[in-house]
């Protein structure tokens, strides 16, 4: 923590004020320098936002910087798009500079730190979900790993939308409260299911992948968005993936439009993100070594 020089604003930028700041997986592998060179050291971590322009909007940002010559209708399919904290500052800071069009407005409904925890966790989760998975109400998905932003956004966000919720969690007290929160069942890590479901949500990545495969019906969908436990199972399950045939999907963030639909859901829903704990900034080591060790459920905040 400390001082920084604030850095030239580009064109067609604008400087926000941070209300709230969400911590995420990423910025946990940033802090360990995947993906982070050093020579674009020293860098703001974070990528989730919430807080005021200079006119007194409040926002919400969206952490997906696109290429300025990108110009596809998909952000998430721009080659050369970024998130805050890998070529631009982050948001763990008391003022972040962002694009204009990142910016979108956030519904009195929701806190700042509720609304600082969608960008990254909870605007997967519902691109996994809606636009990636192709379940239909009334059909069974499985979310392996309960207890992170992702998987406890996929649990309440899937609950609401219609689905039979099904989890895997390695500890009892994260498999209660994810009962807690919508899932219609619980399973130990790895468990043989009662029948085979519909579609899979994967954020664990080699730990659970082969559980993965072989959890789902023929013809089924695995979404996967990120690989916490590595991206090197120890069997690839091709045969039953393309034997079966199954649909393997990546999934990475989600769009502006996406984005501002999911905060409308939440306000006419009433559903809101799971929040672990709310910490000063100046204690972002305790949130981060909170995260590290697994000893979350929801979504850390951070308040400059």
């Amino acid at each position: 923590m400390g001082e920084i020089e604030a850095p030239a604003t580009p064109q067609g930028w604008v400087d926000v004020t941070v209300k709230a700041a969400a911590l995420n997986h990423h910025d946990v592998w940033s802090l360990r320098g995947v993906g982070l060179a050093s020579d674009r050291l020293p860098m703001i971590l974070g990528c989730d936002a919430s807080g005021v322009t200079s006119e007194g909007r409040d926002v919400v940002i969206h952490a997906v910087i696109n290429d300025p010559d990108f110009g596809g209708s998909d952000g998430t399919h721009d080659p050369k798009r970024s998130l805050l904290s890998e070529r631009y500052p982050g948001v763990m800071a008391t003022c972040v500079r962002v694009p204009q069009v990142n910016l979108i407005d956030k519904p009195p409904e929701l806190s700042f730190g509720e609304a600082a925890c969608l960008p990254t966790a909870w605007l997967t989760a519902y691109r996994m979900l809606f636009t990636q998975s192709g379940l239909q109400p009334g059909n069974t998905v499985l979310v392996q790993g309960a207890g992170g932003g992702v998987a406890t956004a996929l649990i309440v966000l899937a609950h609401q939308a219609g689905f039979r919720v099904w989890v895997t969690s390695r500890s009892d007290s994260r498999a209660a409260r994810a009962v807690d929160l919508g899932a219609a069942q619980s399973f130990p890590s790895g468990a043989r299911l009662p029948e085979r479901v519909d579609a899979v949500m994967e954020t664990v990545g080699a730990a659970t992948w082969s559980h993965s495969i072989n959890a789902l019906k023929p013809g089924g969908t695995l979404v996967i968005c990120g690989a916490t436990s590595g991206d090197n199972p120890a069997k690839a399950e091709l045969t039953k993936i393309f034997f079966k045939p199954l649909r393997v999907i990546g999934s990475t963030m989600g769009t502006r439009a996406e984005l501002t639909s999911l905060t409308r859901m939440l306000v006419t829903t009433g559903i809101r993100p799971v929040i672990n704990r709310t910490l000063p900034l100046t204690a972002a080591r305790e949130g981060f070594a909170a995260l590290i060790n697994g000893d979350v459920f929801g979504k850390i905040v951070f308040e400059p």
